[in-house]
């Protein structure tokens, strides 16, 4: 027995039929443009954490998501259809054992946190 598809997947499918979709650019090219430190990649959440974490932009949806929010909505608004999670290395390899233990709380939380108004899965254009 199949499961019905939700209406997001098919409004997707509809409007893949209708034209080419646009995918969302350069993520980690964004991150870096906004030039952060140790001390923004870290936040409140890792402030103590025992070494440096600079560079790791998928730890950024723990610390900074305002910033990782304003960024797809900033595609979404110059026009792409679909913005992707920013959990590129969010693997337990990636992270290493520093950070394994919070791979699938990188994942999930990327993945709910957009609000329903800036999510492209209703390809609303």
């Amino acid at each position: 027995m199949s499961a019905t598809p939700s209406p997001k997947r098919i409004a997707l499918l509809q409007a893949a039929r209708e034209r080419i979709l646009v995918l969302d650019g350069a993520m980690g090219t964004m991150i870096q443009d906004l030039q952060f430190d140790e001390a923004a990649f870290r936040g409140k959440r890792f402030a103590n954490f025992h070494r440096d974490v600079r560079g790791n932009n998928d730890l950024l949806i723990l610390t900074q998501p305002q910033v990782i929010e304003d960024i797809h909505a900033a595609y979404l608004r110059a026009g792409a259809d679909i913005v992707a999670t920013n959990t590129f290395s969010s693997t337990s390899i990636a992270q290493s054992a520093a950070f394994a233990f919070r791979v699938s709380k990188m994942v999930s939380t990327r993945s709910r946190s957009a609000p329903p108004s800036r999510r492209p899965s209703t390809c609303s254009k």
